[in-house]
């Protein structure tokens, strides 16, 4: 199965990922009307950490042992089982925010406006993610790890 690596040692903290991953969730898939006339404006699903010289994006892991899975009152939050993904149903979704309790990563953000939660989709419908196609020194990488995806 495939994940985001992050390469700290080249990352500048441009933010980009964050800009593309916002654009890539909006509404109108248009920057200027994404970032400006959209409401709620649409939140990125992952965030970049900044620490003196060292900066680094932070999107969701899609877990092998999902703490926010196990966490899920509702069912909203689920591993797909063909491909190990961590998904939401919008619909399920009551707004708990126990998921961003249980997930160690903090990278599970709140919608408040929406009362539901939202996290890292790995951009399924394009392939390869928005922050990783459009990170200009390649700080993001999708690649294909070893971990296999564990029996439901």
């Amino acid at each position: 199965m495939k994940r985001v690596y992050i390469n700290e040692e080249v990352c500048i903290g441009c933010r980009l990922c964050e800009v593309h991953c916002r654009l890539e969730h909006s509404r109108s898939k248009d920057l200027i009307k994404a970032f400006k006339k959209e409401s709620p404006p649409p939140s990125p699903l992952l965030r970049v950490e900044r620490r003196e010289v060292l900066s680094f994006a932070v999107p969701c892991r899609h877990c092998p042992e999902p703490y926010c899975v196990y966490a899920c009152l509702t069912g909203a939050l689920q591993r797909q089982p063909e491909n190990g993904i961590i998904t939401v149903d919008a619909a399920k979704c009551i707004g708990c925010w126990t998921c961003i309790l249980a997930c160690p990563f903090g990278v599970i953000r709140q919608e408040r406006q929406q009362g539901k939660i939202a996290k890292c989709d790995l951009c399924l419908e394009k392939g390869v993610p928005a922050c990783v196609a459009n990170c200009p020194n390649e700080a993001l990488v999708y690649a294909e790890t070893e971990d296999a995806v564990p029996a439901q």
